[in-house]
């Protein structure tokens, strides 16, 4: 006997959460008498003038008109959407840079033979002059500060220096780190400003052991020996011809591990080369920048320290129109702070810089590429947004940087516009600050930048002009979302910050998979360790938006106790929260276990109603207000899904008279769902308990309950008690039967 389709008030409360949360404030203020006299009124301008139609005022005076309407609220009306964009924003394969391999071919106080160096030229390498030491301590300390920059981005990974090599110690290095990395990605950095450019076969060139002659090193072997996957920095003249080289020999190593599986069908497949990522400082035939106003390694510095030569970039050219032209190089040097520091001076350009390159590529970029680029590892992130400010600063001296895979142009887009003003807001006020530093001040005044203020104004204009959300039927991305996420580390704006997000989240579920797929989740998540009463509403609305879209949250959530997140606010943002509450035990035993304590709690919420909240926002904002029927609604769903299937948690509510509570709400609630919600918790209830003599009297009892409500008016509530029943029928079947051929026999059926 299969049983009869249920309506499963959880899958109809899904279908609910769009606009649930969003327009319950709606429905209570549609009142049913407006909307008949509207639609009269309505349906009157349409009348030609020669009909005779009843006025108003005469059908009040009619029976009928008394009577409660009906299908009248916002749930009953069909909700339209748009064409969304699904977006796996969850990373299937995240990866981590566990090696790093750095090869210095310098051969410090030696040019190549291929270059013709300027006089004056450039020198500094890791910002270190390599000829204020001995040659052989200079490329160490370069190695050791290369490594310490690149050691900001990923303190735990394992660093190997390779000085002025041979071809066998590259082999060998690369051989270990592939060993030890197992399937983890390797970073290999060469610097190859002291060997000849890299020729047309696809070499690249190291020593021989005596330092007398350049010795090539192909393309086709360093791949063999570093494997995949892998990222490779290649800072040298003529670079792209590497990247050009490299799909080509990837796919000769590829069909070479195809033959050897023929007739090695057991090998196994390593991972192909072609997914391998490439960085390269210049184009074909193009010489790096030899400005002895810039570091030799102007490529890596880019790389490595963007702020640092973002700003001197920035005070080199001439072009540009600044607020202070008296700023020299030497003051740039001492802008106090570090840029792991939000609050300080340095620190704040680069928080600045990392929101701008971010929403650049977000804007710029499939989402697929910039989920794998921007998402999937730490380091390769940092290096593909300092990639983007390379492009634009190398270019400025003749130099295309490349990469692969292949980004669009980024170096125009009108964001930089706003990198610059941040720039030079803060170069303004460097002067006044430099003076409170000499005049021994440890922690100088300056005004905070406007940066992020700007871009949440921009947002919230954005949100407010209809005209700006659509364009050929079509939902517009917000430019300024990854700004907006970044906005949520920061204190001070935070809470501006999530008032804008849940308005945007509370255009639609594509709005939320937007959110998702930037990267929304993790900053969200970590906030639900936040303690601030200010922030519970807009969080507690967040989480149910992205809960409504994507229940696999429910395990993160639980790993980090968020629950108890939404049990807190159980008493001030009490529907959402009790919806949030439902979502995590919707089919999930660890929900499910974690919150078997507040099974007892929900009935003591149930037998406390309370006058219907008023929300303590701002007119122009989203609304938490609720009544008593949307938190009995949502807390019945909790505790009907919060039993199901799970023993431990029947018997709990057994001893908090479960069966008492739901009756009460079954035959005297006034609300339709959450009479419906009550049948559905029985439901669930009964489908749980195996057959026990013990608790044939208690599940009797409930039978009966639910019989007082087969003839409800309300054809979802008919349907639950239906299928609540049937779930009883499964239990006693020899004991129904036995009953009604009891009845036919004394011919009472």
């Amino acid at each position: 006997m299969s049983p009869p389709t249920s309506s499963a008030m959880t899958n109809s409360a899904s279908k609910q959460t769009s606009t649930f949360s969003s327009n319950i404030h709606q429905q209570q203020q549609h009142q049913s008498g407006q909307q008949y006299s509207e639609n009269v009124s309505y349906t009157l301008s349409n009348v030609p003038e020669t009909f005779y139609v009843t006025p108003v005022t005469e059908l009040e005076k009619l029976d009928d008109w008394k009577y409660p309407s009906v299908f009248n609220k916002l749930r009953h009306e069909q909700i339209d959407t748009v064409e969304e964009e699904n977006v796996e924003w969850r990373l299937k394969d995240r990866m981590k840079t566990v090696s790093v391999a750095l090869v210095m071919c310098l051969h410090i106080g030696v040019d190549p033979p291929d270059i013709t160096k300027t006089n004056p030229c450039s020198k500094l390498e890791c910002w270190i002059d390599p000829f204020s030491m001995t040659p052989r301590r200079a490329i160490e300390t370069i190695a050791i500060e290369l490594q310490r920059q690149y050691e900001r981005w990923q303190s735990k990974a394992r660093y190997k220096s390779s000085l002025d090599p041979t071809q066998e110690d590259i082999k060998k290095l690369c051989l270990t780190l592939r060993r030890n990395a197992k399937d983890e990605r390797i970073l290999f950095h060469y610097n190859g400003h002291g060997v000849p450019r890299p020729t047309s076969n696809g070499e690249i060139w190291v020593f021989n052991k005596n330092f007398t002659q350049y010795i090539p090193l192909s393309l086709y072997d360093l791949q063999k020996w570093m494997g995949s996957p892998s990222i490779y920095v290649f800072d040298c003249s003529n670079a792209a011809i590497i990247v050009n080289l490299f799909v080509k020999f990837a796919e000769q190593i590829g069909k070479e591990f195809e033959e050897a599986r023929r007739t090695t069908p057991n090998a196994p497949c390593p991972p192909l080369a072609t997914n391998d990522i490439l960085l390269a400082a210049c184009s074909e035939q193009e010489l790096l920048p030899m400005n002895a106003e810039l570091p030799a390694d102007l490529f890596t510095s880019c790389l490595t320290t963007p702020i640092k030569i973002a700003l001197r970039w920035y005070v080199l050219q001439k072009n540009i129109s600044r607020l202070n032209p008296t700023i020299t190089l030497e003051m740039i040097d001492k802008i106090p702070g570090t840029v792991t520091d939000r609050k300080s001076m340095l620190g704040e350009l680069n928080w600045i810089f990392t929101a701008v390159t971010d929403t650049i590529a977000w804007n710029s970029l499939p989402k697929e590429l910039f989920q794998r680029l921007f998402r999937q590892d730490l380091l390769v992130a940092s290096l593909f947004r300092n990639f983007l400010l390379a492009e634009r600063i190398m270019r400025s001296y003749g130099c295309h940087v490349v990469s692969r895979p292949e980004l669009p142009p980024m170096f125009e887009h009108t964001l930089w516009n706003a990198w610059d003003m941040a720039l030079d807001l803060c170069l303004k006020q460097l002067p006044s600050v430099l003076k409170q530093l000499e005049a021994g001040v440890r922690e100088p005044q300056y005004e905070p930048n406007s940066f992020f203020a700007d871009q949440l104004t921009a947002f919230q204009v954005w949100l407010g002009e209809n005209t700006l959300l659509y364009q050929n039927d079509k939902m517009i991305n917000p430019e300024q979302l990854p700004i907006v996420l970044q906005v949520l580390l920061s204190q001070s704006h935070r809470l501006r910050a999530l008032d804008l997000l849940a308005k945007f989240l509370d255009l639609g579920s594509w709005a939320v998979n937007l959110a998702l797929s930037v990267g929304i989740f993790p900053y969200v998540l970590r906030l639900l360790q936040a303690t601030s009463d200010d922030l519970r509403r807009y969080l507690v609305f967040i989480w149910a938006k992205i809960l409504a879209l994507d229940k696999s949250c429910q395990g993160d959530i639980i790993r980090e106790k968020g629950h108890d997140y939404f049990i807190q606010t159980l008493t001030d943002v009490r529907a959402l929260a009790a919806f949030d509450l439902t979502c995590l035990v919707d089919n999930n035993s660890a929900g499910q276990e974690a919150l078997l304590s507040l099974i007892s709690r929900s009935f003591d919420l149930l037998n406390t109603p309370s006058i219907q909240l008023v929300s303590s926002l701002s007119s122009n904002s989203f609304s938490t207000s609720c009544s008593d029927h949307d938190l009995f609604l949502w807390l019945t769903l909790f505790l009907a899904q919060c039993w199901k299937k799970n023993s431990n948690a029947c018997e709990k509510a057994i001893l908090s008279g479960a069966p008492d509570h739901l009756q009460q709400q079954l035959l005297n609630s006034d609300s339709a769902e959450v009479r419906a919600a009550s049948a559905y918790a029985f439901g669930t209830y009964l489908s749980t308990q195996e057959y026990s003599e013990k608790r044939i009297e208690q599940n009797r009892n409930i039978a009966t309950i639910l019989l007082t409500s087969i003839y409800d008016c309300s054809p979802i509530v008919r349907k639950e008690v239906l299928v609540a029943l049937y779930y009883f029928m499964n239990l006693f079947p020899v004991q129904i039967i036995n009953s009604i051929n009891g009845m036919i026999s004394n011919g009472q059926a």
